[in-house]
């Protein structure tokens, strides 16, 4: 399956949120041990309350009553990524957030930034090599806080980041670059997910879901009551039109309880761009340095195919 260049370009320098952070269950070092609440599910099993949410109630959610930081197990498997031929992916056992990552829980980032900074090998996935943070990564984050809030004043008015707290602390917050996101998740406790692990945990693994709420017994074509998508096609998008993480659950949740994998926000992956992946692969990702870097789920902005699960 081949990558869409214009994506990557039309995207990676532009409106963005991280999505959730993610852990290899039972390898990783234990990640985020919070109620994910009602039909959420538990995110327990090892671990401490990540930095993001140490002073943060549960108030994310449809009924408010979640922490931000619920993360849930996505059961490892073999899905195929292929269009026209075979593509087999394996993943292991993982925990990946069930909300995308809020301006609240990035605001907790801001606060310790530049102490925040990532050491080298930091977010490494631990089964694949050298996919930790490196020192030649360091000249690509702002210099200090304020240089940090900056960055994230990008396109307005579609930045969610407010300087002080404000209305908007339970939207994703966007306007992030892949090494600021790459950084937040190192220091929470978590690290980027595969572009194998996203769309895995988007398909349903080996259900190979077309939409992350379809089933197979149903397609469920897309409509506001499963994703946030669309505002863009009559150029009339405004901040208003995101929506906080998990405003359209559980009908548009993945197969696993997570929220706004089609949807509201585009988020980043570990991987660099390629025009090929590969045909068969175990944990594995694409790292190449100076590459643009992969995003997947579609957002508020974008048009319904971008909700695909094959989409990026």
């Amino acid at each position: 399956m081949e990558m869409s260049r214009s994506a990557v370009a039309m995207w990676s320098a532009s409106c963005l949120a991280m999505g959730g952070c993610t852990a290899i269950v039972g390898v990783d070092e234990p990640y985020h041990l919070a109620d994910g609440g009602g039909d959420g599910g538990t995110a327990g099993g090892g671990g401490s309350v990540p930095r993001s949410c140490a002073d943060m109630d549960a108030i994310c959610g449809p009924r408010g009553d979640e922490s931000c930081c619920a993360s849930l197990v996505v059961p490892g498997g073999t899905f195929d990524r292929g269009d026209a031929e075979p593509r087999l992916a394996t993943v292991s056992d993982f925990r990946l957030d069930r909300f995308e990552v809020t301006v609240g829980r990035f605001r907790a980032f801001v606060s310790e930034y530049p102490a925040a900074w990532p050491v080298v090998g930091a977010g490494a996935h631990p089964k694949i090599p050298d996919s930790g943070w490196r020192a030649e990564w360091d000249d690509k984050m702002p210099v200090d806080r304020d240089a940090l809030m900056a960055w994230t004043h990008c396109e307005d008015p579609y930045y969610s980041w407010t300087d002080e707290v404000g209305d908007r602390e339970l939207l994703p917050v966007t306007c992030v670059s892949w090494f600021v996101a790459f950084a937040f998740c190192a220091w929470d406790g978590g690290r980027l997910p595969t572009a194998a692990e996203r769309r895995y945990a988007a398909a349903g693994g080996d259900e190979q879901r077309q939409y992350p709420w379809s089933t197979a017994d149903s397609a469920a074509e897309p409509d506001e009551s499963y994703a946030v998508y669309g505002c863009g096609l009559d150029g009339s998008c405004e901040i208003a039109d995101l929506q906080p993480g998990g405003s359209r659950s559980p009908r548009g949740d993945g197969r696993w309880g997570h929220a706004d994998l089609g949807g509201n926000v585009w988020e980043w992956v570990l991987d660099s761009f390629a025009e090929e992946i590969p045909l068969e692969c175990e944990d594995c990702t694409v790292l190449t340095p100076d590459a643009n870097h992969m995003i997947w789920g579609g957002g508020w902005r974008s048009e319904q195919e971008t909700l695909l699960t094959s989409a990026f």
